[in-house]
């Protein structure tokens, strides 16, 4: 095998995306040291600040996705994309890539479609339980498909699928960390049941709306919070804070160090975005999900469906969340009986060590194409 393999990784446009493609990365830097790793995103999209906050290069492309309500501006979509595959060309010819990882998103299209016709090895990585249009599109030049979800053979070549699950952040695995320390660094009182919100990289309005619907029923509580609200949703949260003082409540548009809020939490409240999922079901944690309706196919629901199938997770539909997601969790994470089930069942559907067993195809499909 190659010491100094060059791999392309493209993808992005959330976390969701993002997090699995750097696991990726960190897990063949970690074995292969003098490997070239080189990142494809879209413009002003999170990865291209993300990718080199995690020390890895970065090219964007202009492609953004199609817009269904005015057909009009998507000849400049049409137009993007063109420009977005000659670069792609450009930059496969001269990184000159022994394959190329797709893991999703507007910017692997191009890469991968270019990639793949200028003979380049490819290998998919799909998250969710509904495989995503660009996926779909790549799947018949791929070598490899990584998924984390049973029956993909829907969207994808059986004789291609592989069962990895996703990578996730190993910085949230801290196993010295105890649950009093990460309470405290919020700032809160170890001796209270704590909910930990967030809503995605991105912030969520369902949830945040929520929240601040029932923020006198919280205050009355005997439950705390540590609320992540997004960039979008701060100033709102804020000013609500400011009118209704909770101390039980930690408020923040950014939560910096997941590990510890992961480790404090009792309960998680989220959305059922894949790699939230592929997180919360290594840590062993309870969660009410709140997929999010405004996605391809409404993949979150399918998600959060895996789980609370097997009583590994409460479902609230988005519609119903204004209504039900405040009570209910606040009933539910005072029931220890019901959260050590969830917790039990919820570890039971985990896949470890995702990133090692994708990089050990990709090793594989590179070592085939010496």
């Amino acid at each position: 095998m190659k010491k100094n393999m060059r791999v392309l990784i493209s993808g992005g446009g959330t976390g969701g995306h993002i997090f699995p493609a750097v696991s990726i990365a960190n897990e063949i830097k970690s074995r292969y040291p003098h490997a070239e790793i080189l990142f494809v995103g879209a413009e002003s999209r999170m990865e291209m600040e993300k990718v080199p906050a995690a020390g890895y290069k970065i090219v964007g492309l202009p492609v953004y996705g199609f817009d269904r309500r005015n057909l009009l501006r998507n000849f400049k979509v049409l137009w993007n994309l063109l420009k977005s595959i000659a670069m792609a060309r450009k930059v496969v010819k001269e990184f000159r890539p022994d394959i190329a990882v797709g893991v999703g998103g507007y910017a692997s299209g191009p890469t991968l479609w270019a990639a793949s016709h200028m003979g380049i090895p490819t290998l998919l990585q799909e998250q969710n339980g509904y495989a995503g249009v660009t996926n779909k599109l790549l799947a018949s030049k791929a070598e490899a498909i990584c998924v984390a979800y049973e029956g993909m053979e829907r969207f994808f070549p059986a004789d291609r699928i592989v069962m990895t699950g996703n990578p996730v952040r190993q910085d949230l695995f801290n196993s010295t960390l105890s649950r009093e320390e990460a309470v405290e660094f919020f700032g809160l009182d170890a001796s209270k049941k704590t909910i930990l919100v967030v809503g995605g990289s991105l912030g969520a309005r369902t949830i945040n709306q929520s929240i601040a619907q029932h923020i006198n029923d919280i205050k009355d509580s005997n439950v705390q919070l540590i609320w992540q609200t997004g960039k979008s949703y701060d100033a709102d949260a804020q000013a609500l804070l400011e009118a209704t003082p909770c101390n039980n409540v930690k408020q923040m548009a950014f939560i910096s160090r997941m590990d510890m809020a992961y480790k404090a939490a009792d309960l998680v409240i989220s959305r059922a975005g894949a790699s939230s999922i592929s997180e919360l079901c290594l840590l062993e944690k309870p969660v009410i999900l709140v997929p999010s309706p405004n996605v391809a196919e409404d993949h979150q629901t399918k998600n959060a469906e895996a789980l609370s199938s097997r009583g590994a997770a409460v479902l609230i539909k988005d519609a119903n969340a204004r209504n039900e997601l405040v009570p209910t969790a606040l009933q539910l994470v005072e029931d220890s009986i019901s959260l050590l089930s969830m917790s039990s069942a919820i570890a039971t559907m985990a896949e470890r060590n995702s990133a090692g067993r994708i990089v050990d195809i990709v090793s594989r499909i590179v070592e085939e194409n010496e």
